[in-house]
């Protein structure tokens, strides 16, 4: 019965998962839409100020969107192991890709297509590898695992490496070095991330009639999540104005994921029991997910199409072609240099008909 009631609750916040990065990705294609009708009908644009937006339906459509899918990962942490709910958060941007070629025009070249198969084909591999994570169904399991000395330890390294980050490191090299900022994003993500999944079985006691409101762990995890939830967003922010989005959004994908990953595996276990197989399995689908990722965004702004692919093939055959053929005449220049000089006409001669029919093909 625990067994069935685990797949049960595995597929519940799969579908969860899949759900929220629909209705995120969805919502960037919406708010996008929404700006770009205000900036045809004259409205003074967002970026210079305006709050048009706030009349058009929908923007408001593209946050209710984002609403949905924020709600979504939320309850999917509840169900599904953080180390299958993360990593599957990179949908969203594959399904901003795609809708954006339909409905907004934004060309997706080759780069962009071979990126959202291997994204597919990465998440397709995480999901059948999953592990599973040992069983907490309540805050008294939850509080037990939060105390374990090596969740401790970890917390409080993530703690103090934080604060060197934003005192010290922050301040000389925040302007200058990209991994600054996303790091400290990262890391506080994870526990983060740990606060989301002690949430989520509280709102589950809840439901069940649980006096979860007087539990000091409810109001602890809320508090934390609020302190962390709000440092990631302004370091980010910090991130994403300072440097180029398309570097910065697959290396906070990179570094967060890890370090959830890293997160789950000290305080739920979860690769105790896994076979090695399974454990082979979830750092390829990751490995994979990480390239595709990397190709959608590092070459968005490459006008490349499979209909350049037989024109870029005959390009390089003739550079390499005239590289052959340069070191090729140049050998004979000097092996004609070294003959007499009746012999050297006679090769001129021969070498000027060789070059002009070559010149010719």
């Amino acid at each position: 019965m625990s067994q069935t009631r685990g797949k049960y609750d595995f597929c519940i916040g799969l579908v969860l998962a899949m759900s929220s990065s629909i209705f995120i990705g969805g919502s960037f294609i919406l708010k996008k839409k929404g700006l770009l009708r205000l900036a045809r009908k004259g409205s003074m644009r967002a970026g210079q100020g305006g709050h048009a937006y706030l009349k058009e339906w929908l923007w408001w459509a593209g946050l209710l969107s984002m609403g949905a899918g924020e709600v979504a990962n939320f309850a999917a942490y509840a169900f599904a192991p953080a180390t299958l709910v993360t990593p599957l958060g990179a949908l969203s941007v594959l399904v901003s890709a795609i809708l954006s070629s339909f409905f907004l025009n934004e060309k997706l070249n080759l780069h962009g297509k071979i990126g959202c198969l291997l994204s597919i084909l990465g998440s397709t591999v995480m999901v059948i590898h999953a592990p599973q994570e040992e069983e907490v169904e309540t805050l008294d399991e939850m509080s037990h695992k939060l105390g374990d000395p090596g969740f401790v330890v970890f917390a409080t390294l993530v703690v103090i490496v934080s604060l060197i980050l934003i005192c010290v490191v922050g301040p000389r090299h925040g302007q200058t070095n990209i991994l600054v900022y996303i790091t400290i994003c990262s890391v506080i993500g994870a526990l983060s991330v740990s606060c989301v999944k002690g949430l989520g079985i509280a709102i589950k006691e809840l439901f069940a009639g649980k006096p979860v409101l007087k539990h000091p762990l409810s109001w602890i995890l809320l508090l934390s999540l609020t302190v962390c939830v709000s440092t990631q967003i302004n370091y980010l922010n910090r991130a994403l104005d300072i440097f180029n989005t398309s570097m910065v959004t697959p290396i906070y994908y990179v570094i967060f994921t890890t370090s959830v990953l890293t997160c789950s595996a000290i305080l739920f276990k979860e690769w105790q029991h896994m076979a090695a197989d399974d454990i082979i399995g979830t750092f390829s689908g990751f490995l994979t997910i990480i390239v595709g990722i990397f190709l959608l965004h590092a070459f968005k702004d490459v006008n490349f199409t499979l209909a350049n692919l037989p024109l870029s093939l005959r390009k390089d055959d003739r550079a390499a072609n005239g590289t052959l053929l340069s070191t090729y005449d140049s050998f004979n220049d000097d092996e004609e240099s070294s003959a007499c000089l009746g012999e050297m006409q006679s090769t001129e001669s021969l070498s000027a008909r060789r070059n002009g029919s070559l010149s010719a093909f």
